[in-house]
């Protein structure tokens, strides 16, 4: 099916078995927490024991290995094979084969002797265990001829260029910006920064790969199986029919495991090499240069006003950075077209190519940083106008989308905005900064809004029932830690009336029907509606079995009954079975309506009066994301990732070292994110909403947007008990004391 026009009533709907949105836990539940989940290093499933492989990294950030000499470590005790640029099989080049998919690039590695990066591979072990593999690394000698490289955004911004427009034009223009802006009676201006930040997902990269004749089967950390399996076979320069990636299981996202990287296309190398399996995991300090991580930003925002609080102008410009060879860009200014009112609009992207790793997707990419400077220029906007933060965005409440002008499909910002004030008890903040106190600590309320756009994927699903009555369904999609199997099953449970048990769900092949998988919090939308529609046809094959028309039919315990005639459902799937194929496809609607889901963040901060220590005492967040299918998994979706918006506030930065481009704090030690002492009590709301113009499940993605704006109400709540405005991310003690009017 695609998705041409609204929704109609649906099983989904009618819920009869209570399933959907019941709070059920996850069914992969016991197999994580007992150890019986394998992830992609411990996969048991090989054809012989694998040998391991170590990845040695450069310890430059630009120029060439001049001179390598493994022969020490080719003489290690167990050493198999120790791969260079002088002896790495043939690859395609660095880059995109086809423009629809980025993350399908091609990765070659140990290509040539250039270094574009710190940390980048230059050679690579294999032995017969990790602990030789590593041992026989440290012995190799590498000469590099080092070359100057540009590794500081702010010195190099003035070599930016306008990144090329893809699916999202980098910028957009309505009315005349700076005429409005220049003639406003109230303006603000101001210019906010966010650091490199690191994806820090709890499993490692790690790869295992083996070659049955001329195909090979890699298990790997990935969020999308398609993309991996056609960036395998453009790297190593074979059909995507030849490579069969599988990842059933995946220890968090966050954006760093949609492209795959260089442990996944040595293992699969060295496997066809030695003709045995091979796997490799990264180190937690490898991955902080090897794979992604999010671009610094540097934002200004201008927002013009009348006294009475009605925006004229809103601008929003934004800088990011990439890889010297990539041309990635975060896109920051995007949300801002579509969240608030104004007859005159600028948004801009422009990036710098620096010498750094590369930057990419990073928890809610665009969104996430952006909304870290949008929503405290709103702040700012209101402490001028002597309104509160509310009262000002109800006033630039757009009736339509203020740069399409396509109506939204559903939006309930305002209502969030009512409900989370009262649940939270905005009516006692004091507008004055600094005027609550409690000892030492100076106390402060902060809002932000939240926003995040809605996608719908293409996606397929295979479902089979049989004699038994057990349904189950494959697709290719990923579950990386979000609930992918439990939303799934039940939906699948509620569409068939069978208990939960009685449903099967496989993940993660790439010899499953296609699916988008996990990113872009499209992934419960995208697989949950193909397998919707899969099951819709299975139904009516058992109406049709049953004698009756499928509107006729009730499915409910196992059994269809119309009317007088009842059967078990494994009966009329007889000996042979049933089986069943669906799809979804985007359809028009996206282009009809303007689609987001919504939020806002309450935040209470305490401040050291004498020391600038910032302490969250308590979050709420409140939206408005569609139909919640399960709300034990959204609600730890959303709480998650109010969690990732408070480190993004208060504690995380990667610091580059300007003078040789790595990350100095590349390691969960010294890259601080938030612990159980920082996090007290944080809720998360849900309001009811059923959006018949996204899917037909009538949901929206919940991954993401619980990042979105977190981080800024944290910050406004900080200037609300100080009255320092700190611009620069993350905010930290030293900047309090720095900027602090008054001691004491």
């Amino acid at each position: 099916m695609d998705m041409n026009a609204p929704s109609a009533r649906n099983p989904i709907d009618d819920n009869r078995g209570g399933l959907i949105g019941k709070p059920v836990d996850r069914v992969d539940g016991r197999l994580k927490v007992t150890g019986q989940a394998p992830y992609a290093y411990e996969v048991q499933e090989a054809p012989g024991k694998p040998a391991c492989g170590f990845i040695v990294g450069a310890t430059i950030a630009k120029g060439t290995v001049a001179d390598i000499d493994a022969s020490a470590a080719e003489k290690a005790p167990g050493v198999l094979l120790v791969m260079t640029h002088r002896n790495a099989a043939k690859q395609a080049p660095w880059g995109p084969v086809d423009a629809k998919d980025r993350f399908a690039r091609s990765t070659p590695q140990l290509a040539s002797n250039a270094v574009r990066y710190y940390g980048e591979a230059v050679a690579y072990v294999v032995a017969e265990s990790f602990e030789a593999a590593r041992a026989a690394a440290a012995l190799i000698r590498i000469r590099y001829e080092a070359a100057p490289g540009e590794y500081d955004m702010a010195a190099a911004q003035g070599k930016a260029e306008k990144p090329r427009d893809d699916e999202t034009q980098a910028d957009s223009r309505i009315g005349d910006f700076e005429a409005a802006f220049a003639g406003a009676p109230v303006q603000v201006d101001a210019t906010y920064t966010t650091p490199h930040h690191i994806h820090a997902q709890m499993e490692p990269h790690a790869a295992l790969a083996w070659w049955t004749g001329d195909r090979v089967t890699v298990h790997c950390a990935s969020q999308l199986l398609e993309s991996a399996q056609n960036a395998v076979a453009n790297t190593l320069q074979i059909p995507p029919s030849k490579v069969r990636i599988v990842s059933r299981y995946v220890g968090g996202g966050f954006g760093g495991k949609l492209p795959v990287y260089g442990e996944v296309m040595l293992s699969a190398m060295a496997a066809r090499q030695l003709r045995r399996p091979v796997k490799t995991a990264l180190t937690r300090q490898q991955m902080f240069h090897f794979t992604t991580h999010r671009s610094q930003t540097v934002q200004r925002l201008r927002l013009g006003a009348t006294p009475d609080g009605r925006l004229t102008a809103i601008g929003h410009d934004s800088l990011s950075h990439s890889a010297r060879f990539d041309d990635f860009y975060e896109t920051a200014s995007t949300q801002t077209r579509s969240l608030y009112a104004a007859p005159n609009r600028l948004t801009t992207h422009r990036v710098v190519r620096l010498d750094l790793p590369v930057s990419d997707s990073t928890r809610a990419p665009g969104e996430a940083v952006g909304m870290l400077a949008l929503e405290q220029a709103m702040d700012e906007l209101a402490g001028k106008l002597g309104l509160d933060p509310i009262e000002l965005r109800r006033r630039n409440e757009p009736a339509t989308d203020p740069e399409t002008n396509l109506p939204f499909s559903t939006r309930q910002l305002l209502r969030c905005m009512d409900e989370g004030a009262e649940r939270f008890g905005w009516n006692r903040r004091s507008a004055t900064p600094g005027a609550v106190r409690e000892g030492r600590w100076q106390i402060g309320l902060g809002m932000a809004a939240a926003t995040r756009s809605n996608y719908l994927m293409d996606a397929r699903c295979a479902v089979a029932l049989d004699r038994q009555g057990v349904l189950t369904a494959r697709m290719s999609m990923t579950d990386i830690g979000t609930g992918s199997y439990t939303v799934l099953t039940q939906i699948a449970a509620e569409m068939l009336g069978l208990p939960m048990e009685k449903v099967r769900i496989e993940l993660g092949d790439s010899d499953f029907p296609e699916t988008p998988g996990s990113g872009g919090s499209w992934g419960a939308a995208s697989a949950g509606s193909a397998l919707f529609d899969a099951c819709t046809a299975l139904r009516a094959q058992l109406a049709r079995r049953l004698g009756a028309k499928p509107g006729e039919v009730v499915f409910a315990g196992g059994r269809a009954t119309a009317g007088a005639r009842s059967e078990t459902l494994g009966a009329l799937a007889g000996t042979v079975g049933l089986s069943a194929e669906g799809r979804i496809g985007k359809g028009d609607m996206a282009k009809k309506f303007s689609q987001q889901a919504y939020g806002v963040h309450f935040a209470e901060v305490a401040v050291d009066a004498d020391t600038g220590e910032i302490r969250l005492r308590r979050m709420l967040g409140v939206f408005a994301a569609g139909r919640i299918l399960n709300m034990k998994t959204a609600t730890s979706q959303a709480t998650g990732a109010m969690i990732w918006g408070v480190g993004s506030a208060l504690f995380e930065a990667a610091v580059v070292d300007p003078r040789f481009g790595a990350f100095v704090n590349h390691d969960l030690a010294e890259y601080h994110v938030p612990s159980h002492a920082d996090i007290p009590a944080i809720e998360a709301v849900f309001l009811d909403e059923f959006d018949d113009k996204t899917n037909p499940l009538k949901i929206k993605g919940v991954g993401e947007l619980g990042i979105c704006g977190a981080g800024a109400a944290v910050a406004n709540a900080v200037y609300n008990a100080t009255g320092v405005r700190i611009r620069d991310y993350p905010l930290t003690l030293d900047k309090v004391i720095g900027l602090q009017p008054h001691r004491g």
